[in-house]
């Protein structure tokens, strides 16, 4: 660990409790409303479920512009490397994205870029906080959720009227405009957003003899985000949300032939309050998502892929006084799957589900929250019956301490699964042209039991966290070891099947402190240990999962006058080394696996935001501060070749 991470942590251990006289804010959100951990809304520090809330201003500071950017900036035990033709992979604490469930208010994201959600599409620009729960959260949201769920909250529009615009710009070329204008009256109010992202293709250099694969040209791409949201409330106590957005990304790695992504969403929600106790939310989402590729010489836009989900639920939820709330609710969707690899060229199936939450409130002390789900998929005729049980111990405050405290025990046991999607079922597609990867009918659900166990305590200017946790799976959807099939051809076969056993376990501890004269900090650490089965050669599709990670950030905020903020922050992240099995020769696998040692690397990134009138806002940022280059370019590896130096400019009119 390097001296600047051993000074933050020096930071947070030498300054006393009783060392302030200052009075300053020392909430640490814990009295923002989530809705994710138990699909009714709660404060952060009365949600039973350990969750971690990312707000607007998080967001702000970090300048993120797509959530990769945010999550690895926030979060330890979090990485995105590259897999094939640069598709980004997510590792979630031994888990691959696969296993995480991301969700745009509260709906699934259609179409997928190697198992993975496309992680371009989830820009910035118009959230307003992101929830997480880590832990199964299959009880409440089915498949892909047993690792855990990230919601992804759009803003709502608070003043009568606002116009923003902005401008950043970065290294290789690297472009972000933006702009958006909202309304908001007594019954309507309508916010649009629309969004231009673009950096160029450029090159990097390892060094001689790379123990595995390495890449060379790191490819930029374009996108464009339109988006709108327009609410609009009836009667006191309804609430319609119709919600619209198109998004497209172009991506050169042939020249000739440059990939296009297309994504269009419709959403049509409804709340209504019943009566003081009873709410009822009914909505529809339209999410189809394709890809395609351009023949300039041709002029031919040909489509290679699409999925389309239509989605139906109805969730209702009563409130006993304040004994608890009982959620029940129910979804259908209608998945549809195109490729000319597939088996048929196209397949669908329906997925319905069935769901109940009892959240009570035994006593001022304990609360109890069980959960029970059904799940039906038509393709397989498969079917899951998912429970959950967590319990939350909030200790009797401390009335001889004159500081204000929160000490909070939350443990519990969820079960997860993941039902196979078409593509795994059906696929059949030349992978690089190193292997051909075969869909699997016979395919069962993986299913996953999660155990954890989180203690959480805040006082005065401190919230301390600590979490650990264990997951046994079974069944986990994977790929095989390649085979040659016996037509006497040389091509190599790789098969997704289910493995028999694997098992996770880690800890994770966060500190945040807010100090007088505008100081605040949060140190954060994260250990994961993945296990396969023994009889498993221990070479993956993906990279295994780095033991140690640490993300920290120090801020410094300061009114200088009326009219002038500032804000100073330095945050960064280390990821040990780890160790992982790969072919020697993927064309010829006779060669066997080698053991492959990925280093550990460490990024620091300093920025300055400086607020002029509230109504412009100068940010200037040095990421890759001291100027650290890969030695080989894994796949793993940070895709930076030395300091970025990125400005911008945002303008605020209301």
């Amino acid at each position: 660990m390097n001296r600047l991470f051993a000074l933050l942590i020096l930071l947070f251990a030498v300054f006393p409790l009783s060392s302030f006289a200052e009075q300053i804010d020392t909430t640490f959100n814990l009295n923002d409303v989530v809705v994710t951990a138990t699909r009714t809304p709660k404060l952060l520090k009365d949600v039973p479920i350990q969750t971690r809330l990312i707000t607007a201003k998080d967001i702000e500071r970090t300048d993120a512009t797509h959530i990769q950017d945010l999550l690895q900036q926030e979060l330890p035990g979090i990485e995105f490397s590259y897999a094939m033709n640069q598709q980004i992979h997510l590792n979630f604490n031994g888990f691959g994205g696969q296993s995480v469930l991301f969700l745009v208010d509260g709906e699934r994201l259609a179409g997928e870029t190697l198992d993975d959600v496309d992680f371009t599409r989830l820009n910035m620009a118009d959230v307003g906080r992101i929830e997480i729960v880590k832990g199964a959260a299959s009880a409440l949201y089915g498949s892909n959720a047993a690792a855990g769920v990230i919601n992804i909250i759009t803003q709502e529009g608070g003043s009568p009227w606002m116009l923003n615009v902005g401008a950043r710009l970065a290294r290789h070329n690297e472009q972000r405009y933006g702009g958006s204008f909202s309304l908001n009256r007594k019954r309507v109010s309508n916010t649009l957003n629309v969004n231009y992202t673009g950096i160029d293709n450029f090159n990097v250099t390892s060094g001689p003899q790379p123990e595995t694969r390495v890449f060379s040209t790191v490819y930029g791409d374009k996108t464009f985000h339109f988006k709108d949201k327009f609410t609009v409330r009836p009667m006191d106590g309804m609430k319609l949300t119709l919600r619209a957005g198109y998004f497209y990304r172009t991506l050169s790695r042939n020249p000739d032939t440059p990939e296009r992504y297309r994504d269009f969403t419709a959403r049509l929600r409804g709340i209504w309050d019943i009566s003081a106790a009873d709410n009822i939310e009914v909505s529809y989402s339209f999410d189809q998502y394709d890809k395609s590729d351009y023949q300039k010489i041709a002029g031919l836009d040909i489509r290679d892929y699409s999925n389309v989900q239509n989605a139906v639920r109805a969730i209702y939820s009563h409130h006993f006084s304040n004994t608890g709330v009982l959620t029940a609710g129910s979804d259908f969707m209608h998945d549809y799957l195109f490729n000319p690899r597939l088996d048929g060229k196209s397949r669908k199936q329906d997925n319905v589900d069935a769901f109940a939450q009892m959240d009570w409130n035994i006593s001022p002390q304990w609360e109890l929250v069980g959960a029970l789900r059904y799940d039906y998929f038509s393709d397989s005729h498969d079917s899951h019956l998912t429970p959950k049980l967590t319990a939350c111990y909030r200790f009797p405050q401390n009335h001889k301490t004159a500081e204000p405290q929160n000490l909070t025990l939350r443990f519990g046991y969820g079960m997860g699964f993941r039902a196979p999607t078409l593509k795994e079922r059906y696929y059949n597609f030349d992978m690089a042209g190193i292997w051909t990867v075969l869909g699997n009918d016979q395919l069962q659900s993986e299913v996953s039991h999660n155990l954890n166990v989180s203690l959480e305590w805040t006082r005065s200017r401190y919230n301390f966290t600590a979490a650990l946790y264990y997951n046994h799976v079974r069944n986990k959807i994977a790929t095989g070891i390649p085979f040659y099939k016996p037509d006497h051809t040389k091509q190599l076969y790789l098969s997704y099947t289910n493995l028999d056993c694997y098992r996770v376990c880690g800890a994770e501890a966060t500190i945040q402190a807010h100090w007088a004269g505008g100081f605040s900090g949060r140190l954060c650490y994260a250990y994961t240990q993945e296990q396969l089965p023994k009889d498993h050669d221990g070479s993956t599709q993906y990279i295994p999962a780095r033991p140690h990670s640490l993300t920290a950030r120090l801020d410094w905020d300061k009114d200088f006058t009326k009219n002038y903020r500032l804000n100073v922050g330095i945050s960064g992240r280390f990821l040990s080394a780890v160790e992982g099995k790969e072919y020697v020769d993927y064309y010829d696998i006779s060669r066997g696996t080698t053991a492959i040692h990925y280093p550990a690397y460490t990024l620091w990134k300093l920025s300055t935001m400086q607020t002029v009138g509230r109504r412009f806002r100068l940010t200037v940022a040095v990421d890759n501060l001291f100027n650290y280059r890969p030695k080989y370019y894994y796949f793993n590896a940070p895709v930076t070749d030395g300091i970025n130096l990125q400005v911008g400019v945002s303008v605020t009119l209301q």
